[in-house]
């Protein structure tokens, strides 16, 4: 049965993007959210949100900053949230 699993990214951004991919060997759907910060530049970061585009997978905001990705506010972000079955702060 396909699992619906939430990465929300706010420290250690290289770390949770590495592994919200690495999540996708089980076959489930993973959204990643990345709250409060613009996404740090950095090479790293670059091809893991190349791959992450790649497989189709949704990236979500609350910082206008995080201009490629879907911003949404925090109220709509925490509804959002209630469909997941699991929530992975990282």
């Amino acid at each position: 049965m396909t699992k619906k699993i939430a990465v929300l990214v706010k420290g250690r951004q290289s770390e949770a993007l590495r592994m919200s991919l690495g999540l996708t060997l089980l076959d489930d759907v993973v959204d990643i959210f990345v709250l409060g910060a613009t996404l740090q530049h950095s090479d790293d970061n670059a091809l893991q949100i190349e791959t992450v585009r790649e497989m189709g997978m949704k990236l979500y905001t609350d910082c206008p900053e995080n201009a490629d990705m879907e911003l949404l506010s925090a109220e709509e972000i925490a509804r959002r949230l209630l469909e997941y079955d699991h929530v992975l702060p990282y």
